[in-house]
């Protein structure tokens, strides 16, 4: 993807071409348009869109579905960074030339970012039926002057809101409100949309997140357009979300959520190491707190086991995670120490052999053997020959579902108690 002075254009340095105050961005973005002979619009960073030009009927799908949705569909945002078209919007100020995607129903556009400083407040998108000349290139940059200073309030004034707002999310999610009529009297200032379904939802960062990382998360989750998100914060190294589901495929949609966003923001902003997780769905706000609690809960057993519960985001999929810190000071308390694993502690030890690991993992995955020995990059046959020796050293019967569970739970505390020695 090349930006217009990389292309061969050379643009002039001339003063601002639209140096007047307009009534309305709607107003400027018409005149643009006029200047530029095609239509245009005007978005914010988020790619929702601030202000459009009058068009004739010739425009592409895009243009009217972005119209109509008042932001650009997530499939054409997401062939846009496929092309390079947004990475290069980001990097420089000179405008870029986009070639038609077919696959989405774009046609060629012509964009340019609006900056202030180093920071992208939106871009300015024209739809030129012919190749823009010197001349156009020079109007283009000099309307991405003009609007700045609108985009920029308009950043402000979501800033603000969002800060606004966050008060009560906060007060959500620590389980401030007892009664549903105080929470919709306080909620008339914030217009939170707290009906149907709720979750919350937990990315805990490798680090602190930076103002620059704020920024790339923010997008991303404008972008995403899955779920739709009804507030977020960010803790430290946490951003905190509260995604309204539909009644249909609720923890589906979460997990889909969940996984697109840790893989885009890998593939997007080459950041790594994240974890997630979501409490229960709930559809009282007044159990916000609680959905929370299930989500830190969440993060703490991925913690406490990064191999077992690796694959797990939800409370609701934790299964027998969800009460192993009960069972564990259980067996504390009693004293009971498992004669099947002291056995295989005890060979292992003295054979310098892994038959504790082998059982583990056999047992968690459901006794499926193949699965099991893929796991353990080591053949069936000889996991066998290993379940053998196991049955006869530690005196278990493979075929007993109740040994079986007891055992593993049993593991599993025992790893537990190793991490948190």
């Amino acid at each position: 993807m090349k930006s217009m002075k990389e292309s061969g254009y050379m643009v002039k340095a001339t003063g601002n071409f639209f140096a007047k105050d307009y009534e309305s961005l709607e107003v400027l973005a018409d005149l643009i348009s006029e200047e530029l002979e095609c239509p245009i619009t005007i978005e914010d960073a988020n790619h929702r869109i601030i202000a459009y030009s009058r068009h004739e009927d010739e425009v592409d799908p895009v243009r009217i579905a972005t119209i109509m949705r008042r932001r650009v569909p997530e499939n054409v945002i997401n062939s846009l960074w496929k092309v390079g078209a947004i990475p290069k919007l980001f990097e420089t100020e000179e405008p870029v030339v986009v070639p038609r995607i077919d696959q989405v129903g774009l046609g060629e556009r012509v964009a340019i970012s609006v900056r202030k400083y180093n920071e992208v407040v939106g871009f300015i998108w024209a739809h030129p039926r012919v190749s823009f000349t010197e001349e156009k290139i020079m109007i283009l940059q000099e309307a991405s002057k003009a609007v700045k200073n609108q985009l920029i309030q308009h950043q402000k004034q979501k800033k603000e809101t969002e800060k606004n707002y966050q008060e009560l999310f906060w007060k959500l999610l620590t389980g401030h409100f007892t009664r549903l009529r105080d929470l919709e009297q306080v909620n008339e200032r914030y217009k939170l949309n707290l009906k149907g379904p709720l979750a919350v939802i937990i990315f805990d960062f490798p680090q602190p997140i930076s103002q620059s990382i704020e920024r790339q998360t923010n997008y991303l989750v404008e972008t995403m357009q899955q779920l739709p998100i009804v507030a977020r914060t960010f803790d430290n190294e946490q951003m905190i979300l509260l995604a309204r589901l539909s009644e249909k495929n609720k923890e589906n949609s979460l997990a889909d959520f969940i996984n697109n966003f840790i893989v885009k923001i890998n593939e997007r902003q080459h950041i790594d190491g994240i974890t997630a997780a979501s409490g229960s769905v709930i559809d009282n706000p007044l159990e916000l707190s609680k959905s929370y609690q299930e989500a830190l809960y969440v993060l703490k057993i991925k913690q406490q086991f990064p191999q077992a519960a690796a694959s797990i985001h939800s409370y609701e999929k934790l299964g027998v995670f969800q009460f192993i810190e009960d069972l564990a000071a259980i067996r504390k308390q009693s004293g009971y120490e498992n004669p099947m694993i002291t056995k295989l502690m005890k060979y292992d030890r003295d054979h310098h052999s892994n038959l504790q690991e082998t059982i583990f993992v056999f047992l968690q995955h459901d006794g499926n053997m193949n699965d099991a020995a893929k796991a353990l990059h080591i053949h069936a046959n000889t996991l066998a020959y290993r379940l053998k020796r196991i049955s006869e050293i530690a005196d278990m019967n493979l075929k007993d579902a109740n040994q079986k569970i007891t055992l593993y739970l049993d593991l599993l505390i025992k790893q537990l108690e190793e991490v948190n020695l």
